[in-house]
């Protein structure tokens, strides 16, 4: 065996150990809501609310981050649903022999696993809002922190695919906002 593909096989041991420690972890009164937070993640409908609370509440800073924040999500669920996942290729955790519990379960995705799509969209509209306006970075870290969480919480992504999905979003959403930050004029 060559010693990337040891490397690759240990981190993947460790990854399902990961998964594993989430899948024990008992917190039945967590079951219910971190259901509903991940389903309500489908299609970064979160990031669409705050953008439209923004674009209503915020003035012209507010549209101007809740803009920002979802053309940094669109990049980022082109990069991460078209090329990522196809060279990713990582079927997704099978539940039920890995050890996540049956009542924290939410219907199973088709798509690959590799990278998670939505942490990489709820990282990707922190930062790059986040960027415009700074105040909101702890709450919407929060908010995006419990969304990848979630991912694993309920069985459907390995911790990596959320860690590897929140770092391309990060990086995305940097981009993003610090374009809009340098080359879009700031509102009077």
């Amino acid at each position: 065996m060559t010693r990337a593909a040891s490397v690759l096989r240990r981190l993947d041991e460790c990854d399902r150990w990961l998964y594993g420690v989430v899948g024990r972890w008992s917190a039945p009164l967590l079951d219910e809501p971190l259901r509903k937070v991940t389903q309500l993640a489908d299609f970064s409908k979160p990031w669409f609310l705050v953008a439209g609370a923004l674009g209503v509440l915020g003035g012209p800073r507010g549209r101007r981050a809740a803009v920002t924040g979802l053309a940094a999500v669109g990049v980022t669920s082109l990069v991460v649903n078209q090329p990522l996942k196809a060279l990713g290729g990582r079927r997704r955790p099978d539940r039920g022999v890995l050890g996540a519990p049956q009542p924290r379960w939410v219907r199973m995705p088709t798509s690959g696993a590799f990278p998670s799509g939505h942490a990489a969209s709820a990282a990707a509209f922190t930062v790059a809002a986040g960027d415009v306006l700074p105040a909101l970075r702890p709450v919407l870290g929060a908010a995006a922190s419990v969304v990848a969480f979630s991912r694993v919480y309920t069985g459907v992504h390995y911790p990596s695919d959320v860690l590897v999905g929140a770092a391309v979003g990060m990086l995305v959403g940097r981009l993003v906002g610090g374009a809009a930050v340098r080359w879009v004029p700031a509102p009077g």
